[in-house]
């Protein structure tokens, strides 16, 4: 849970303060892996800082601080700086100017994204503990395993538009798996953006890995994640797991048409 950036200790606010020359706050509207987000603006510029102090939060920080460190590409921002100080993680991470990412239909954000992808799809995973996709996501089957680097978490909340290019941020749920994992986590928010199921698979489509994935392991993905969904949201009362829960009820939805359409047609052949 986020709190409020006078709540950290007063050495660990000075030592921020003497990093980035200065300490105008601004705090972050989105995300809770880390108990105090905000950009920070001082003589060196603005940086995002993030700080953690509880079991949870300093090793989700602590993943996240990794995991960025280890990835060298385009699109993850830079660690500039972290420490601890008074039973506190924080970091500082390059500040990243610009809209989130539009992915509706026909929205120039998407080819933007669709690089991103090509590179991520390509990167092997960086040498440090990271998730496996039964840790991530609950459930596992053989073809998810692999050797590449997957966000995880593509939503528009994470992806940034700026001047240099697009910008991928928040990397604690970063995991080790086959390529087309991350696209089929990505269809969840492609449909929150406006896109069918079958648009947004037709999308997807675009890179290789979609389509030398097996059509079964995508049902049984599709159908997982949807169950996964439906089971947190009954419990609780976030608007956001019950759209999550209905998003990813439609693409099941539709892989279960595809695959009762493709057995009608092999019964006949």
């Amino acid at each position: 849970m986020r709190i409020d950036w006078t709540a950290l200790p007063e050495a660990v606010a000075k030592e921020v303060a003497d990093r980035a020359g200065g300490s105008h706050i601004l705090l972050a509207t989105t995300g809770d892996h880390a108990e105090v987000a905000a950009t920070v603006t001082g003589t060196s510029g603005k940086v995002f800082v993030k700080a953690a102090h509880t079991d949870f939060g300093v090793r989700s920080l602590r993943f996240e601080l990794r995991v960025s460190e280890a990835v060298s590409g385009p699109h993850s921002p830079a660690v500039e700086w972290h420490f601890e100080a008074a039973g506190w993680l924080v970091v500082g991470f390059e500040h990243c100017d610009g809209p989130h990412a539009d992915l509706s239909p026909a929205s120039p954000d998407l080819d933007l994204l669709g690089e991103a992808l090509t590179v991520l799809g390509e990167t092997p995973a960086p040498d440090v503990p990271l998730f496996s996709p039964k840790a991530r996501l609950g459930f596992e089957h053989p073809t998810m395993d692999g050797d590449t680097l997957v966000h995880t978490d593509l939503g528009p909340a994470n992806l940034i538009v700026t001047p240099r290019g697009l910008r991928i941020v928040d990397w604690a749920m970063a995991t080790k798996a086959a390529p087309w994992v991350e696209l089929a986590m990505l269809t969840q928010w492609l449909i929150s953006a406006g896109h069918t199921p079958e648009g947004a698979e037709q999308w997807l489509a675009r890179h290789p890995a979609w389509g030398l994935t097996d059509p079964e392991a995508l049902e049984f993905f599709a159908t997982k994640n949807a169950r996964k969904w439906a089971s947190k949201s009954a419990g609780s009362t976030a608007a956001w797991m019950h759209d999550l829960a209905a998003w990813t009820s439609q693409w099941a939805a539709y892989r279960c048409q595809i695959g009762k359409t493709a057995q009608r047609t092999n019964s006949h052949s």
